[in-house]
């Protein structure tokens, strides 16, 4: 009888593959006198930092002979000196080289790739997992590349020096549902970060607390860039006192549009509802003239909708269809068209504030019907005249209200070309403001205004006031920019990074809030130069670094969606909570 095997029997684990070094290098110290007496160093009896490393080229066996001083009575005899250039190869406790550490960060931050996609690319060069990619990255390349940051001291100091001081812009991440919201401070003429984190309440204390550390800088800050929330406005004036603080002119102008983009987006739904009764019936027609709709639109597969027969080459006999059926097919084609045009308007978005959905979709709209009754003045067909008599008198009732909405929104532009005139850069804080209270002026007194122009000029005035001691700074300061659009889109491409490598919203901002702090910082200028700086990162500081991003993540210990997961984890409480001596409820 053959053998026979219980379910049960033990199954040996595999044998983990070794190793083999193509080369070995000894290491020894590169300093040849004693630090504390100066008498020549000499090695130890053993070899320390003797590892196997894996690098893109090879596999090395790399170790270090420590180095002491001779004398017993000096300090420097129990001294173990290692080489600094064999600390250079790999991280301490790793067996990855610093090259590789690079290639992970620069593909993910720079190309967007996924672990997968990483790992892909790794393995004909180490040998590795990708749940090994995943924790290098985080638990090692981001740690590193904050340390880098708090290496540009010098750079920053230099800046300074030839600047007179530094100029810094803040920023947020929209939170998470009542969760800590993320914050950014970067130096505007280095874009270096400064400091980002999470305030778990936007309370004037806690942006104190957090912008306390740059007010101590040895470098002056010249002036603050940053939106206008309440608890940041008094914070600045505390930490950096009679300091410029520029209010982005950006949400300035999205500010003043705000009731003007409530009253358009509410003339865009009204407008878009007559419309629909008027012509939803004929816009949502798919069929060409002479068919009738199966509902079925272009199908591909295995078993796909039968093609059409591929062009003749040309000078090819071919078929000529009649004049009347060729001519009404193309006739139904280019009305079809029109048609989808049409839906396609009314499904328009606004960004404001000069991208107004209402007004854009009535103007599109009055383009359709010039162009349904310039074609009708050539050949007649039924359903264009019913397009343009449809869109005429649903629009007709919205005219008095479009001129007010567009009144309005010529204003904003007009603030807008104050706040940034064509052609003229180098107008004084003076002169803007003149310009701008002029306007203004203009504006409130204006009589004779329907009740919505009266409102949104109110609100021009009570916005402008609340905004207009921090909107000029960035004309008397040098490098102080307008807007703060360019830290906002540093979130965006950070986040639009994380939407590629990680494909799900969800876990987009799942990453944000736990290691957003760290993916919001910018890599070297090259991958040569990511090796070469994150391999001169002294071991004290990169565990230090691993240790504060250990202490957030700690946060989201029991933030787990997992069932096993999580009762393991209540069944570690109840352990703990046991051995805590009792306590009688009575």
């Amino acid at each position: 009888m053959g053998q026979k095997y219980s379910l049960f029997q033990e199954i040996p684990m595999r044998t983990p593959k070794a190793l083999y070094a193509q080369c070995r290098h000894i290491y020894h110290s590169e300093l040849l006198s004693c630090p504390s007496c100066g008498d020549l160093l000499i090695g130890w009896n053993y070899l320390a930092w003797d590892k196997t490393v894996q690098t893109l080229d090879q596999v090395l066996s790399i170790a270090s002979r420590p180095a002491h001083c001779p004398q017993p009575t000096c300090p420097g005899f129990n001294m173990h000196l290692l080489s600094a250039h064999g600390q250079q190869i790999a991280m301490p406790n790793s067996t990855y080289g610093y090259d590789v550490l690079a290639r992970i960060g620069w593909l993910r931050k720079t190309y967007r790739a996924t672990y997968e996609q990483i790992h892909a690319d790794l393995s004909s060069h180490v040998r590795i997992s990708p749940s090994h990619v995943r924790y290098l990255y985080q638990q090692m390349y981001l740690p590193l590349l904050a340390c880098h940051q708090r290496h540009q001291r010098q750079r920053l100091g230099q800046v300074a020096q030839q600047q007179g001081g530094l100029l810094i812009a803040l920023d947020g991440l929209e939170p998470e549902s009542g969760e800590p919201q993320l914050w950014f401070v970067r130096e505007l003429l280095t874009g270096l970060t400064l400091r980002s984190g999470w305030l778990a309440q936007q309370s004037q204390v806690a942006f104190e607390t957090f912008l306390a550390p740059i007010g101590q800088l040895d470098w002056p800050i010249l002036a603050i860039l940053s939106d206008k929330q309440t608890g940041l406005v008094p914070a600045v004036a505390s930490v950096f006192p009679k300091r410029p603080h520029q209010f982005c002119q950006a949400h300035y102008l999205r500010n003043l549009a705000s009731p003007l983009a409530d009253a358009d987006s509410t003339f865009k739904s009204e407008m878009r509802q007559t419309v629909q009764a008027q012509v939803g019936p004929l816009i949502r027609r798919e069929a060409m003239a002479g068919a009738a709709p199966t509902g079925v639109l272009t199908v591909t597969g295995v078993v796909p909708e039968p093609g059409v027969d591929p062009p003749s080459p040309v000078g090819a006999a071919s078929e000529v269809p009649l004049r009347d059926g060729g001519d009404a097919a193309k006739a139904a084609n280019i009305v079809n068209h029109v048609l989808s045009h049409t839906r396609y308007l009314l499904t328009l978005k606004g960004r404001p504030p000069f991208r107004l959905a209402g007004l854009e979709t009535y103007e599109r709209l009055q383009r359709v019907a010039a162009l349904s009754f310039d074609l009708l003045t050539h050949r007649l067909d039924w359903r264009l005249v019913q397009l343009y008599q449809g869109i005429k008198a649903a629009l007709a009732p919205f005219d008095a209200t479009y001129a007010e909405l567009q009144q309005g929104a010529i204003w904003l532009r007009d603030i807008a070309d104050i706040l940034a005139p064509p052609g003229q850069p180098d107008l004084s804080a003076q002169q803007v403001t003149g310009h701008l209270h002029g306007y203004l002026d203009d504006l409130y007194a204006q009589r004779h205004l329907s009740p919505l122009l009266h409102e949104f000029v109110q609100h021009l005035d009570t916005v402008s006031q609340s905004y207009w001691p921090g909107l000029f700074h960035c004309y008397e300061v040098e490098g102080l920019t307008r807007t703060n659009n360019g830290v906002e889109t540093h979130f965006r491409d950070t986040q639009r990074r994380l939407l590629r490598t990680t494909g799900q919203k969800g876990q987009t901002r799942r990453t944000l809030h736990r290691l957003g702090a760290w993916e919001l910082l910018d890599n070297p200028l090259s991958e040569t130069e990511a090796v070469e700086v994150l391999s001169s990162i002294p071991a004290e500081e990169l565990a230090q670094e691993r240790q504060r991003l250990y202490q957030h993540r700690q946060r989201f210990r029991f933030q787990i969606r997992s069932l096993n997961g999580s009762e393991a984890q209540f069944e570690q409480l109840r352990h703990q909570w046991r051995e805590l001596p009792k306590m009688p409820a009575g």
